[in-house]
This record gives C-alpha cells, sequence and structure tokens, in this order.
C-alpha cells in the first residue's frame, strides 16, 4: 500500500498537508511542529498495549510525511504532482522511525524547563498572556493560574505587581475579584496547587519515575490538565527551542548507521 492510500485509511485524507494541519505554503519550522503534536498522539510508547499496533502504522506515516515535506526536491515534486513516487516512499519506510523521532525531539529534561521559565519570568510573552488571562477570566485569579505557565503561588505578588501596573496605566480594566480578592478563596487555591504536587509525586512515585524527562512531562500535565491545548503549546515550544541542539554531523551519523544497520538486515 502507497503512502498516500495508508494516508487515506488512517488519516482519512491523501493531502499530506491536510494530514498534518497546516498549508502548503508551512515553513520547515512549522511542518515539524505539527508533525511533533501528531506524533506524539500515535508515538507507540505513548497508548493502550491494544492500540500500539495500529499507532505503530500511524507514526510511520507521519515520519514518511515529514521526511518528505522537509526535503526540498521531495516536496517540490509532491506540490507538482501531489503524488508519492511508490519506489521512493518505500526506501524512505524502511527507515527506524524511533531513531528518526528521537534525532528530531530530544527528551525535554528539567534544565530545559527551568531555562525557558527563566526566559518567559517577566518577558513580553508572559505580560500578554497575563493580560489575555486577565481580560478572558475577569480578573479572577483562580482562571489566571490555570492559563498562564508558571503562575504558581510564590509567583502571585510578582503577577499581582503587574496586573496592577497595567489597570493603573488603563491598559485592562479593575475587576473588584482581582482588587479585593477574599483570602479564603486564594487559600483553596494554594491548597488545590498543594493537593496536585502531592497526586503528581504520588503518581511519579507509582510509575517508578526519576526526576527527568518524561515524570517532569507528567507532572506539567497534571498541574495544567485544565488547560486544554496549553500543554501542547507549551512542550511544542520546548521542543521547537532545545529539540535542535544536537549537531547536523551527530544527526548525520546516526542517520548513517541506521542505514547502514537496515542494509546490513537485508543482506541476512
Amino acid at each position: 500500500m502507497g503512502l498516500l492510500e495508508l494516508c487515506k485509511k488512517y488519516f482519512n485524507s491523501t493531502n499530506l498537508y491536510e494530514v498534518l494541519g497546516i498549508s502548503e505554503k508551512s515553513t520547515d519550522k512549522e511542518v515539524k511542529k505539527a508533525y511533533h503534536k501528531l506524533s506524539l498522539k500515535v508515538h507507540p510508547d505513548r497508548v493502550e498495549e491494544n492500540e500500539k499496533l495500529e499507532a505503530t502504522e500511524k507514526f510511520k506515516v507521519l515520519g514518511s510525511i515529514h521526511a518528505i515535506l522537509t526535503d526540498q526536491n521531495k516536496r517540490a515534486i509532491y506540490d507538482e504532482t501531489k503524488s508519492v513516487d511508490d519506489d521512493d516512499f518505500n526506501e524512505i519506510a524502511e527507515r527506524d522511525w524511533m531513531v528518526y523521532w528521537r534525532l528530531l525531539f530530544k527528551k525535554i529534561t528539567l534544565e530545559d524547563i527551568k531555562a525557558y521559565e527563566k526566559e518567559y519570568t517577566g518577558s513580553t510573552q508572559e505580560r500578554e498572556d497575563l493580560k489575555q488571562a486577565y481580560m478572558a477570566g475577569k480578573g479572577d485569579m483562580d482562571y489566571i493560574v490555570d492559563h498562564v505557565q508558571f503562575a504558581r503561588s510564590e509567583n502571585e505578588p510578582r503577577i499581582r505587581e503587574v496586573l496592577n501596573e497595567m489597570i493603573e496605566k488603563g491598559e485592562i480594566p479593575s475587576y473588584k475579584i482581582f482588587t479585593h480578592e477574599p483570602a479564603k478563596k486564594r487559600q483553596r487555591r494554594i491548597a488545590k496547587e498543594n493537593r496536585e504536587a502531592k497526586e503528581a509525586e504520588e503518581e511519579k512515585q507509582k510509575l517508578g519515575m526519576g526526576s527527568e524527562s518524561n515524570s517532569l512531562e507528567l507532572m506539567i500535565k497534571q498541574k495544567q490538565e485544565a488547560r486544554g491545548q496549553q500543554l501542547d503549546s507549551f512542550l511544542d515550544n520546548l521542543a521547537a527551542k532545545y529539540g535542535d541542539k544536537k549537531t547536523k554531523t551527530t544527526k548525520r551519523k546516526a542517520a548513517s548507521k541506521t542505514e547502514s544497520e537496515s542494509k546490513t538486515k537485508r543482506k541476512k
């Protein structure tokens, strides 16, 4: 079965761009981001046992799409013909997609999170996020905490200072629920945060996880469960920022090694 047929089978479209949910004008970075987001949903290590077989096939299809759309020549041919040469696809399909994926997206570590938080705190982006959350929640600090990255209780004095400055400048209206928040409301918020932290720690220990990568992601997920797509966006930002630190030489060596291993297996 060819790539386009597999796309139709698993993603209900024969258009590579539609499968990734992007436009034909998307940059390589946008292609990579879309691939990362979708591949996380079907990664064989992230699904239930009874879903692994189909997830593996979907994972391969997405990897093939990314490989084609980030290759200048292959993408140009696809854009012109809207077809994929079966021989070309078969050659691509022989790759070890797990290795391919790991080369593109390294695991997010505690150091990455800390670096990202340091850069985000006090930035224009944080200020804009705070303003947007304040307006959407009409000054409700519970809403703001649930929709702004790193808005933990210890950061509230600084966050309030930023928002109060905006109020004084007339950038945002003054809401009583913000300026005169009841003490009990804040206490409930802190209790909830402590409870979530405890649950995350218990879950981490139950799964035998350490303090890095996947365990960190689990903690973030539990903390931000109510934030919908924010977790995906947060991890996408980190993957895009810290996922390309390996040199091209390292990538070429790893790819060459994988290709050599594949040829050796075929000879056997």
